[in-house]
């Protein structure tokens, strides 16, 4: 609760309006989970400014506005006038975050609560929830709010803090040097709790020892009046040689016995002074019975009875993400562990799983993120840990796959391993997995992964009632159904919707019958979108077959471990055949000279390739001229005699089937059918006939024959303006970037390289970070305009090799950090690759696959 009185005081603010409430039930920084009678903090944040949600704030019904000196007096008119007829408390601070830290420190000392901190790699939380609930149960005891435990976070929560409050259970994180040490100079606690040390945040940190110095500075914060807790079994807690001025209480999980653990808790005995206790509790995994002691230990501390600490571990439930036990589809036992992970917590994830019962044993896991350097050597360790506690894994995401690899090499086999880039391909596999098991225990799913992952969307759908979602899992209110937290290597990036990809392959699938097979074309990078993931989705969702331009396009997929059928469907020089052998490549034919080479290669390495035969029915590019019968009869033969080949497609492709006029298309594939009748009756038609291309999926189904080969459908793009994709299809792409840099440039002055624009007023230029080398065209026609806040900005000169610049003088909201949409939708408007297209004078497969590889791409 905050008293405008107490905030005023601490911050020092300026009182610029006062409304009917003076007190305020919490603070809050995003619009989104905004509720009404909290006070809206205005943070400037790195990718976003809460100024410019101020308005937003006040429409949502926020009782009072903490924003910046600065900001004001850069607002607009308007701006300021609608805060001032919100007749709302209105405190201006000099910085809102160092307003926030001021805050809680104050209000600590003035109601001055017992000060508990708790840190450590992992089990922070947890502990937390541990020693509140043990506490809470004799004291006014505040916790706090859910994870937030950092510089901003804490004394966000620190709002709720209320003068009864005897004791103050706080959570305390680090990603950056010297954060521990500034939190607790803002808090003061009197006693410290330091859980464990493992490899977490260390992408800024030079090195597991410097952060663990990091974590253990807590210790060396607390007063010579305080106590130290820490878990002595730790062997990097052991090895920290730090100048504590406390009283240390070390405590050991390694030193109870009898330790049992079941899907009903964990349960084990302590000897305690001379006698032994059972504690018990609802947690699942061993790991927590670190959490337990640490509990126990400050209730014996605050003076609570044995007894009453007993019952008040017995009371101790899993927290919404962590080791949560959910029932699942088809009778299955689902380990909610989706709120976050670290290598520590996803072998203690592991690890609870083997250690329950089960009739068979599922992991489902995610990327782990933010570990720097020992990112690699962390998810292999993962994958060992995986091949001795799983019958079946699944990964989702890139990172993740390099789990898939390492079980895979540890003892797993191909079949049980299943990689997959989608929440909704992850959970589909397990659902195919669970349907069919037929144990007479029911089978255990653990899913786990970094927060950015939301690998809680996987739990919702292998949820036995999918509906109680908003009640046991985390991350459901309605602000982070709407936040991202995957952020891009650079601030010009791919969004790619690979669930859209998903989406349009199936359609695929179902537009051409269980008897016509996919091959999904890869070619470019699949169109610019990322081949390997592409490749993962397409595959999950209907795909049997893949198709690329070239050998080198093949190898990033086989060495990801892609070992579906891969057609390539260009030219491919003799010195490569072997190499297309050893990869187990598909390879197109049209020449005897090739199918020789090709058979060399292939005895050599002792293998046998497949081949499909290309025939040229009016495209006028690779392949055997449909008049040449004679010779397409002979290299057919050839084929068949040639020892390490084996004949199995044969196909054609289509000049005009994106065209109304389906006058040219008919006549190939007439020609094509002609073909296929000679060959039959001579008895060597292979088993796979295949000539339909996006437009012709679509568009022309006696063009299906055995197989068809989308490529820009299934990414939601039209083939034509003639051929479009049904309105079930989603479009995959969004290309983003963001504002650099925004200046007036008085009438009369030019805009970039040859002077090409000159200003005919004062003119308010956006500055993005978007160039030529980035795939956005600079000639002889440019993009023409992009989208910032909703609305079209036209793009002024040349564009440069990474820069151009927008006019947006019609737009004087729009500062440096604001989202700028090149493809895609922002608001209500809408820039698609086919209008970007149409003002390049081109297509939009050439738009989408000219995407340089130096974007980023996130998904």
């Amino acid at each position: 609760m905050i008293q405008l009185d107490h905030f005023l005081e601490a911050t020092r603010g300026q009182l610029l309006t006062k409304g009917k409430q003076q007190t305020f039930d919490a603070f809050n920084h995003d619009t989104r989970q905004l509720i009404p009678g909290e006070m809206f903090v205005a943070v400037r944040g790195e990718r976003s400014n809460g100024h410019d949600y101020l308005l937003d704030a006040l429409q949502r019904g926020a009782a009072a506005l903490c924003i910046e000196n600065s900001y004001l007096e850069a607002s607009d008119s308007e701006i300021r006038d609608r805060i001032s007829q919100a007749e709302i408390t209105t405190v201006l601070v000099p910085d809102t975050r160092l307003a926030l830290q001021q805050y809680a420190s104050f209000i600590l000392r003035l109601w001055q609560p017992t000060v508990i901190a708790i840190t450590g790699s992992t089990g922070k939380t947890s502990t937390k929830e541990a020693i509140a609930r043990v506490l809470g149960n004799n004291f006014a005891t505040f916790r706090s709010w859910q994870n937030y435990n950092d510089l901003l976070g804490l004394p966000l929560s620190l709002g709720r803090l209320q003068e009864r409050h005897e004791f103050a259970v706080l959570e305390l994180a680090c990603d950056h040097p010297n954060e521990i040490s500034q939190l607790c100079q803002i808090i003061q606690p009197t006693i410290g709790i330091l859980t464990n040390i493992s490899p977490a945040h260390l992408k800024y940190f030079e090195n597991l020892d410097h952060f663990a110095n990091e974590l253990g500075s807590l210790l060396t914060n607390l007063p010579a009046s305080g106590f130290a807790l820490f878990n002595q079994d730790d062997p990097l807690i052991r090895e920290l040689h730090l100048p504590i001025q406390a009283r240390q209480l070390p405590y050991s999980p390694a030193a109870v016995s009898n330790l049992t653990m079941g899907w009903e808790g964990l349960s084990f005995n302590l000897q305690a002074e001379e006698s032994t206790l059972r504690l018990s509790s609802h947690l699942i995994g061993t790991h927590h019975v670190s959490t337990m002691l640490a509990a126990y230990t400050i209730g014996k501390l605050c003076g609570i009875e044995t007894d009453e600490l007993q019952h008040s571990l017995a009371q101790l439930e899993p927290l919404s993400g962590r080791l949560n036990p959910l029932a699942g589809c088809y009778g299955s036992r689902l380990l909610d562990d989706t709120h976050n992970a670290t290598p520590a917590s996803m072998l203690a994830g592991l690890q609870a799983l083997k250690d329950l019962p089960a009739g068979q044993r599922i992991a489902v896991l995610g990327d782990m993120l933010r570990l720097g350097s020992f990112e690699e050597e962390a998810h292999h360790q993962v994958g060992q840990a995986a091949a001795q506690s799983v019958d079946y894994l699944i990964t989702r995401g890139e990172k993740a796959a390099l789990i898939a690899d390492s079980a895979r090499q540890n003892g797993l086999l191909p079949e049980q391993v299943i990689v997959t880039s989608t929440h909704e391909d992850a959970a589909r596999a397990t659902r195919q997995i669970l349907e069919h098991s037929n144990h007479n225990q029911p089978t255990s799913v653990l899913i786990k992964g970094s927060e950015e992952t939301r690998m809680e969307w996987v739990t919702e759908r292998l949820l036995q009632k999918p509906a109680s979602a908003p009640e046991v899992l985390v991350r459901q209110t309605p602000g982070w159904k709407q936040i991202v937290v995957m952020r891009a290597e650079r601030p010009t990036w791919l969004e790619i919707d690979l669930s859209a990809i998903g989406n349009n392959t199936r359609y695929i699938k179902e537009l051409v019958g269980k008897n016509v097979q996919v091959l999904a074309s890869l070619k470019a990078d699949g169109y610019g979108h990322g081949a390997l993931k592409v490749a993962r989705t397409v595959l999950h969702n209907g795909a049997t077959m893949l198709g690329v331009a070239t050998v080198s396009e093949a190898t990033p997929l086989r060495e990801a471990g892609i070992t579906a059928p891969i057609l390539v469907f260009g030219y491919v020089p003799l010195w490569q055949m072997r190499e297309a052998v050893r990869q187990d490549l598909t390879v197109t034919l049209y020449a005897s000279e090739s199918a020789h080479a090709l058979s060399r290669a292939a005895q050599a390495l002792e293998k046998t390739v497949k081949v499909h035969v290309k025939v040229d029915t009016g495209m006028a590019r690779l392949g055997i001229r449909f008049e040449e019968i004679n010779d397409l009869l002979a290299l057919l033969r050839e084929i068949k005699q040639l020892p390490g080949l084996e004949l199995e497609g044969i196909f054609t492709h289509f000049a005009k089937a994106d065209s109304s006029d389906k006058e040219h298309v008919q006549l190939q594939l007439a020609r094509f059918k002609h073909v296929l009748e000679i060959v039959e009756t001579h008895g060597l038609r292979p088993p796979i006939a295949h000539a339909a291309n996006s437009a012709a999926t679509l568009s022309l189904p006696e063009a299906h024959f055995q197989m068809v080969r989308p490529g820009i459908a299934l990414y939601g793009l039209d083939p034509s303006e003639d051929v479009r994709v049904p309105a079930n299809f989603r479009a995959a792409l969004s290309f983003k970037t963001q504002v650099a840099q925004v200046k007036i440039i008085p009438a009369g002055e030019c805009i970039s390289y040859g002077c090409t624009y000159q200003t005919d007023r004062p003119t308010r230029i956006a500055v993005i970070p978007v160039g030529y080398a980035d795939g956005f065209r600079r000639t002889p026609n440019n993009w023409g305009s992009v989208l910032v806040h909703g609305e079209t900005a036209p793009i002024r000169g040349r564009v440069c090799m990474d820069q151009c610049m927008i006019d947006v003088t019609h737009l004087p909201q729009v500062r440096m950090g604001d989202e700028v949409v090149l493809i895609g939708q922002q608001g209500n408007a809408t820039l698609t690759a086919e209008m970007v297209a149409q003002r390049l004078g081109t297509i939009s497969y050439e738009v989408v696959s000219e995407i340089l590889a130096r974007v980023p791409r996130i998904d």
